[in-house]
């Protein structure tokens, strides 16, 4: 059997160690052969690709990124890899295609699928949106990214009596910013599957400073929008991909609580810092009694406060 693997979309730690576990198994278990189209789909379209041994994919198991590369692709020319799966197939002799990513990818998968190429999706992204799985990989260290972000937060909003608002990735959906949010102790989390009345985030605040509490956090994501009528937001077009380009809601919300609440607001975006770097190496067996998801160690600190 000859298999084709590809990385599609944005990347997310943990992309190499499954391209490394497809070809030790196709390789080690199988006699199957590999080849890696590069670029993701882009490869494929364009017949960019290169075969995949054990020595290519020796040491890449913690290593960041992709080693294939990735890139995204517009609507039309995924429709034209649709359009052509069959002959595709018997041009690069492939007997299978495993594409790994998230939303797009897999949609692009299904036509693909559905134009009758045989196809196996790897779920991948960060925002833990794909259907049919509990968790997509990259998810997790997402979340530990944006915690450690928030603990480290909260200490100087603290010293300099600040409102911090801290915009996470999630276009459409939340699992980053309620998971981190929770975890780091934010005060306010806002979500894409629900817009958020400013007025409940003033009155939080306020209550705090009150009772002496003269800092906050605010976790948002990024494809989070007020309730219509609540502020002034700003909203961006849509690319080429099909994706709206975002406008910030973090700085935009940060300006619109300090002009409300007179007290200093500081926007912080974490951005792509979520989704580089290295998988987490912690195994359950080797991880400290204490240790658990950041939820669970977030419940057990804020018993003790």
């Amino acid at each position: 059997m000859r298999i084709g693997v590809l990385t599609a979309g944005g990347d997310c730690p943990g992309l190499n160690a499954v391209i490394r576990s497809v070809v030790h198994r196709a390789l080690t278990g199988h006699e199957d052969e590999v080849i890696g189209f590069e670029d993701g789909f882009k490869g494929l379209l364009d017949g960019h690709y290169r075969p995949l041994d054990l020595d290519a994919v020796s040491g890449i198991l913690a290593r960041g990124g992709t080693i294939l590369g990735s890139a995204r692709l517009e609507r039309n020319r995924l429709r034209e890899a649709a359009d052509s799966a069959s002959d595709l197939a018997r041009e690069y002799g492939i007997d299978v295609l495993i594409p790994i990513g998230g939303e797009g990818t897999l949609t692009a998968a299904r036509m693909l699928s559905d134009a009758g190429m045989p196809v196996v999706g790897v779920p991948k992204t960060i925002d833990n949106d794909i259907s049919s799985t509990d968790r997509t990989f990259g998810f997790d260290t997402a979340v530990g990214v944006a915690t450690e972000a928030m603990d480290r937060l909260k200490t100087t909003a603290e010293s300099h009596q600040r409102v911090m608002v801290v915009e996470v990735m999630g276009r459409h959906a939340g699992w980053i910013a309620l998971e981190s949010g929770m975890a780091g102790g934010a005060h306010g989390i806002c979500l894409p599957e629900r817009p958020f009345q400013v007025d409940d985030l003033v009155k939080m605040v306020e209550e705090r400073f009150a009772r002496g509490k003269k800092f906050a956090v605010i976790c948002v994501a990024e494809g989070a929008h007020p309730a219509e009528g609540s502020m002034d937001y700003k909203k961006g077009e849509i690319d080429q991909f099909g994706h709206e380009r975002f406008q910030g809601i973090g700085n935009q919300l940060a300006v619109e609580l300090e002009r409300r609440l007179g007290k200093e607001a500081r926007p912080v975006i974490l951005g792509h810092v979520q989704r580089g770097g290295t998988p987490p190496r912690t195994t359950a067996s080797s991880r400290p009694a204490s240790a658990g998801t950041p939820w669970r160690r977030r419940t057990a600190a804020t018993s003790a406060r």
